[in-house]
Order: structure tokens, then sequence, then C-alpha cells
């Protein structure tokens, strides 16, 4: 469980990273938005972890790849726009955040169970 000082420092990350991306996420992936969905920080605030959600894109784990080979200049500009709010700019590491295709996955689950499940009851009432 995070403690209040690690989630103050996760959402002054996600506000400030989703800055950047918004202002200057064209240089590394054109035409794709790029939503920040969630920051995990550790204990001592030095490691990020950053969930990442695409809209626009064909290939997410070559945007992924993208954003973590640009991973060194985004905390560069993440430094200097947190640098009187921070002692340490932490190490940041992005992810895909792949709650949207989950909760779609356990959608179609859902629906297929319910048409099983008229169907059925369709049935046994024909009998």
């Amino acid at each position: 469980m995070e403690s209040k000082r690690q989630q103050k420092f996760a959402g002054i990350l996600q506000e400030e990273l989703a800055a950047i991306f918004q202002r200057e996420g064209a240089e590394y992936l054109p035409n794709t938005l790029v939503t920040i969905t969630k920051v995990r920080v550790s204990p001592d605030l030095a490691v990020a972890k950053v969930y990442l959600s695409f809209l626009s894109t064909n290939n997410t784990a070559l945007s992924i790849s993208t954003v973590n080979s640009h991973a060194g200049e985004i905390r560069y500009k993440l430094g200097a726009r947190i640098r009187h709010q921070a002692r340490v700019v932490p190490t940041l590491t992005f992810f895909v955040d792949d709650t949207n295709t989950y909760v779609e996955h356990m959608d179609k689950i859902f629906e297929k169970i319910s048409k099983e499940r008229t169907s059925s009851e369709e049935e046994t009432t024909e009998d």
C-alpha cells in the first residue's frame, strides 16, 4: 500500500507527464494520443512506473518501446518541470495499461453468458 507521500508525488508526476505528452508527445508518437492512466512510485521516490494508454495506434508494443527508448529525454523534461517540488527525479519505466482491453474482454464474456442463459431458459419454457 502506498503512503500519502508516494500518492502525492505520483499525482504530481502524472500531472506533469501528461503535460509533457500533450505538448511534446507528437515528437515521439505522431498522430497518437497518449494518456497517463496511473503512476506508481517506489517508497524512496527514486523509481516510477508509468502506465500509458494509447489511442489511434495499431501497435501498442511498438508505441511503448518507442516511449521507453525516449525515457531519458522525458525524465530530463520532467526534471525541469518539478525541480522545485522534488529533490530526486525518479527513473521512469513505461508500461501499457491494458485495463480497457481487459474490460472489453470481460464484457464480451458476460454478454456470451447472458445469451447462453437466455437461450437455455427459452428452451426449458418450450418443453
